[in-house]
């Protein structure tokens, strides 16, 4: 877990920021869940077989002899959100999260056991043109940011009835290569063979190239509701792969699944990842509900992000100022500068006006105000400008209370 300090939270300000009006712009409403939540939740929305809930969750008991699980992934706790406070009662729901998660894992570029995600959900919206509107939601996010090369991998995982005729065709033909499979494969066999499609050892994909493929499996309907995402995906002109080893192991996934790829991360190379879920919000004990969604995990897309991606931003207007009153004098003038969308540091030393102009100039500041004992007896401040193209003159005397002449300067 790390420290994020001040010269990077002003990048994952910009991101957020940015993250934010487009989910405005796409008429999607914020949830916010607790960091808390009991265990069970995670062990049926997640999976008990899953390496998240058997390894990597933060559990605990608490004084209740309750068990409960710092939240690992941001859809479990939205779907029991929504369940709880009757929202989809209301109608089809457009979420958006955001916030820190948890998982006690090996820490690697980009992934630290507090990371933390920005995630949309679409509860009560069945059709492919909601597949598609989520999928050009996070690509377009994606494009605004400036990353250029990411690849929109697509999979269909068909009904549930669909997966088990190819889960017993798969687990069949992996048979008859048990002693190529490692210890992991082996295990999954049995729990939950589609896992081992998204393995990462090498001889294992080179082995599954000559598997059974989900979609020789699909049914018509099937089929047919991914090849009409595909042709929507083509109206909106965003590029994309088939990938049919994209899977979700559980039971409540269906048809759409899609992964945003970037080759700059290596091996973990998924920017954002998400699928169709229909079962889970009556796995959770909720109504039968057609959901979909993705997530993002912050620290993989800001390694992505080089610094000329974000514009630092600088102090506008430095207060130089010596003695008592002149510093709440500067702190008055500050506070209104601010109030009017300035960028305002004050100098805090009290020392020679020449050491408060070095720090002036090293902040990059454009203007400079100066506040004296002589500036406040004439009840007046002085502005100079320290950069930018000078025209006539760069210093000015002004009437400290006439904020509208200052801010005229200021902004000339």
């Amino acid at each position: 877990m790390i420290d994020l300090l001040p010269s990077q939270a002003e990048r994952w300000q910009k991101v957020e920021a940015l993250a934010r009006d487009h989910f405005r712009r796409a008429g999607l409403g914020e949830i916010r869940t607790p960091l808390l939540e009991y265990t069970e939740l995670f062990a049926r929305g997640i999976g008990e077989a899953t390496d998240v809930v058997g390894k990597e969750m933060y559990s605990f008991f608490d004084r209740g002899d309750r068990s409960c699980t710092l939240r690992p992934e941001g859809t479990a706790s939205v779907v029991r959100s929504v369940i709880q406070n009757g929202l989809l009662s209301q109608g089809s729901q457009r979420l958006w999260y955001m916030g820190p998660m948890f998982r006690y894992e090996r820490p690697q570029a980009g992934r630290q056991r507090q990371f933390h995600q920005i995630g949309v959900e679409f509860f009560g919206l069945s059709s492919e043109m909601s597949d598609a509107e989520l999928i050009s939601i996070a690509w377009d996010f994606l494009n605004d940011l400036g990353l250029r090369e990411l690849t929109l991998e697509i999979n269909s995982l068909g009904t549930k009835e669909d997966r088990k005729k190819y889960r017993q065709n798969l687990v069949s033909w992996l048979e008859d290569f048990t002693e190529l499979l490692d210890e992991e494969s082996l295990k999954q066999m049995n729990q939950n063979p589609l896992r081992i499609l998204d393995s990462k050892k090498p001889h294992i994909q080179k082995l599954l190239n000559g598997a059974p493929k989900l979609g020789d499996f699909l049914s018509n309907e099937s089929q047919e509701r991914f090849l009409n995402i595909q042709n929507i995906l083509n109206t909106l002109e965003i590029p994309f792969t088939i990938n049919q080893k994209l899977v979700r192991g559980l039971d409540y996934y269906c048809h759409t699944a899609f992964e945003i790829t970037s080759k700059q991360l290596g091996a973990q190379a998924t920017v954002c990842g998400g699928g169709r879920y229909d079962g889970l919000v009556e796995e959770l004990g909720g109504p039968k509900t057609p959901s979909i969604g993705w997530a993002i995990g912050l620290e993989r897309l800001l390694i992505l992000l080089n610094e000329d991606s974000f514009e630092k931003q600088f102090t506008e207007v430095y207060m130089v100022n010596k003695g008592d009153k002149a510093q709440v004098e500067a702190l008055r003038l500050a506070r209104d500068l601010r109030i009017s969308n300035f960028v305002v540091e004050i100098d805090p030393s009290g020392s020679a006006f020449s050491k408060q102009f070095k720090r002036a100039n090293r902040s990059n500041a454009s203007w400079a105000v100066i506040i004296g004992d002589q500036e406040l007896i004439q009840k007046e401040i002085r502005l100079k400008r320290l950069k930018g193209e000078i025209v006539g003159d760069n210093e000015y005397v002004v009437k400290n209370s006439d904020l509208n002449q200052i801010i005229k300067i200021l902004r000339s």
